[in-house]
């Protein structure tokens, strides 16, 4: 099942969560995940996107670096806080309220920050959205991934193992770091499997 935004069921959940204040995923600030993708990243203005971006916090703090930053979600409450603090403290940022699976890009971007959101999708729409990621990228350009560990059955969020992530972005597509054990805490108490990969051109 693919969750798109014509889905008025998956949106509403998604929504319910956001109004309910079930949202063990938000930091309420960037996740430690950007702090290390930076070193990955080229200088300012380059194009950046999060998909799923909720809230966005770290769309504000790359924004306020200069970069030139689009978020995509499809939960209406998350997209108006977040253009709330965009709007506050006058950050430019583009911000889409749509369905991942029915957006698509204009032009290819020199970063994406995918942020656990594959692990708030379907595992059966998991290599659909690893294409997309890759069709989104221009050749040389960096995916900076933060996948969710919680080593049991069900979801969201969903077990993203190694093995999975390595199969829906194979070496074939992108170059892999030597090292493919670092993580980072999250909020919930899981931990978050931390890859950067570079799509090949």
């Amino acid at each position: 099942m693919v969750i798109m935004l014509s889905d008025a069921n998956q949106q509403a959940r998604w929504e319910k969560r956001y109004l309910e204040g079930r949202t063990a995923w938000d930091r309420g600030e960037p996740s430690p995940a950007l702090a290390l993708g930076l070193a990955e990243m080229p200088p300012p203005p380059a194009r950046v996107l999060i998909p799923a971006c909720g809230r966005g916090y770290e769309i504000a703090e790359l924004a306020r670096r200069g970069y030139d930053v689009t978020g995509v979600d499809f939960a209406p409450s998350a997209v108006a806080d977040l253009k709330r603090i965009l709007n506050t403290e006058d950050i430019k940022a583009c911000v889409v309220a749509s369905d991942l699976f029915v957006w698509d890009a204009d032009a290819p971007f020199d970063v994406i920050y995918e942020q656990t959101a594959l692990c708030a999708l379907e595992p059966s729409t998991w290599p659909d959205y690893a294409s997309r990621l890759h069709r989104w990228l221009r050749p040389g350009g960096i995916l900076i991934g933060a996948f969710m560990q919680t080593h049991r059955e069900g979801g969201p969020p969903w077990h993203c193992p190694l093995e999975t992530v390595e199969s829906i972005f194979p070496e074939t597509h992108w170059e892999w770091p030597k090292r493919r054990d670092q993580t980072i805490s999250h909020p919930s108490g899981l931990k978050e499997l931390a890859i950067y990969l570079k799509r090949r051109k």
